[in-house]
């Protein structure tokens, strides 16, 4: 197992050019995060992450721990952005779920000045899975933990660009807004989400029974546990469905829920004839947290680690507008395109039954020009019984059937899409991903696949430790300073030619 989690340990600072016949190269650097510095600094671990707790630095003497156990009653997270990265504006940042981003330089990988979210609006928390309109403004979510007495549900918006006027400044962060706020139905436990859904009109949001609880992350330095260990599956409450108008910038009325479920990824979501379809990967419990413990992290770990619940692809639907004299029981999706239904009750609840879809799949993306709108394709990693992804998948939604790629001892990353140039089809593209191998006589690799065939077009072979990702960005040409992030004549010539491999 350190032939794949043990290379993290290292860094590729020089850009290495890639055996193939085009220019492509491979660069990692560790994000110079304030948690970084600090704990290379003191040598050991002194910042808190999810599942690491800080340890007591023993030359205090017992006041100094003592007052260090109450600074960490109320927690600072970790600037360790190590999820996803996020366009805002002109600039890109890494991303975690804490209430911190850092900028970073894209081409070289330097990690630039740190952002909290809570200069701008009142948020502990927030996701790695932003969405992004036409014209580039970013919309997000976030929990305010017992803001005011109460907790709440924050979704805000970040514009594209900063408003002329510029009273409150120039970043387009400093013009963040909130949209809409939706109330935890919990105040010391309120839910733990990772994603959310968006289309034209609405924006749908989990409250699923996968809770955090409050009392415990503040107790948790005391009690020398981790914050991983104040999360924890309810399996006897619900999953809530909101259902929030972004024209109005309140939720529905209507109260949707389903059977209790933990949803890490939203795959799309879209609008049809007075209802809103949306797509997620879903679990029955939250096992797949517990299996990434360095404790689980041995060489046995790809043969002994098994999931108890099986991401699968899940289609719910809700009705946008409910018809008060249908009687109790019945059904009131009427779309021809799904099976899933949405059952009145008594109380005037609604519960929603999906469409299942598709077992074993994770890491999913689309073509993001479908994103929020009626969509056939969705692309993934797959994972069956153990968390670690063998395939690359793509799904098609209309006739229920797939292609994949796979290679033995191969383990790839998250599908990207990229579009070609003036694509017509939802598929005209190919796809992304970085495989890493358990062999260790076989390089790492950018695989290039075509989207529409799933065919290999080429890949990319790197004589260096690549390491094992989450997620991804794909910057286009037309996104970048050409002047100032193109690589320098100079790097260009440091970088170490490994030769040329044929195209496959």
């Amino acid at each position: 197992m350190d032939i794949l989690f043990g290379r993290n340990k290292k860094e590729q600072l020089e850009p290495v050019r890639a055996r193939v016949t085009g220019e492509v190269y491979y660069r990692s650097k560790y994000l110079r995060s304030d948690t970084y510095n600090a704990n290379i600094e003191a040598n050991r671990i002194v910042v808190s992450e999810f599942g690491t707790m800080a340890y007591p630095d023993p030359c205090k003497n017992i006041f100094s721990k003592a007052f260090s156990y109450l600074s960490h009653t109320i927690p600072d997270f970790t600037d360790n952005c190590l999820i996803n990265i996020m366009k805002c504006g002109e600039d890109f940042y890494a991303t975690t779920e804490t209430n911190y981003i850092r900028r970073i330089n894209p081409l070289t990988l330097e990690t630039l000045e740190k952002v909290d979210y809570r200069k701008y609006v009142a948020v502990n928390v927030a996701t790695s899975h932003p969405h992004y309109d036409a014209t580039g403004n970013v919309l997000n979510i976030g929990t305010s933990i017992v803001d005011k007495g109460k907790t709440k549900y924050v979704i805000f918006k970040i514009p594209a660009t900063a408003p002329e006027d510029g009273k409150k400044g120039r970043g387009p962060l400093k013009h963040t807004e909130v949209f809409c706020s939706i109330a935890s139905r919990s105040l010391l436990s309120p839910s733990y989400y990772h994603s959310f859904g968006v289309t034209e009109n609405y924006v749908v949001f989990l409250e699923q029974p996968f809770r955090m609880d409050i009392l415990k992350m503040a107790t948790a330095y005391i009690r020398g546990a981790s914050w991983a260990s104040c999360l924890a599956f309810h399996g006897e409450d619900k999953t809530y469905i909101h259902v929030i108008d972004q024209r109005t910038r309140k939720p529905v009325l209507s109260k949707f829920y389903t059977d209790p479920m933990v949803v890490f990824h939203h795959v799309n979501a879209y609008e049809e004839d007075g209802c809103l379809v949306f797509d997620v990967i879903a679990y029955e419990d939250s096992s797949l947290y517990q299996l990434f413990y360095l404790a689980h992290l041995n060489e046995d770990f790809e043969e002994n680690s098994r999931l108890t619940s099986v991401p699968t692809l899940k289609r719910f639907a809700v009705p946008l507008h409910v018809d008060k004299d249908a009687d109790v029981g019945s059904n009131l999706i009427k779309l021809a395109s799904t099976t899933a239904r949405a059952l009145k009750e008594k109380d005037d609840q609604i519960y929603c039954q999906p469409e299942l879809l598709c077992k074993g799949l994770e890491l999913p993306r689309i073509n993001y020009a479908y994103n929020g709108k009626p969509y056939r394709y969705v692309f993934a990693a797959e994972v069956q019984w153990s968390p670690i992804p063998t395939k690359v998948i793509k799904y098609d939604l209309l006739t229920k059937s797939s292609l994949s790629w796979g290679e033995a001892h191969c383990w790839p990353a998250e599908p990207l899409f990229v579009p070609s140039p003036g694509a017509r089809d939802e598929d005209d593209g190919i796809i992304l991903s970085a495989i890493v191998s358990t062999d260790p006589q076989k390089l790492p690799f950018l695989l290039v696949l075509d989207a529409k065939t799933f065919t290999e077009l080429a890949r990319a072979s790197v004589d260096v430790d690549m390491h094992l990702d989450l997620h991804g960005l794909f910057i286009p040409g037309a996104a970048w300073d050409v002047e100032k992030q193109t690589p320098s004549q100079e790097e260009q010539g440091r970088a170490v030619d490994h030769g040329v491999a044929p195209r496959t």
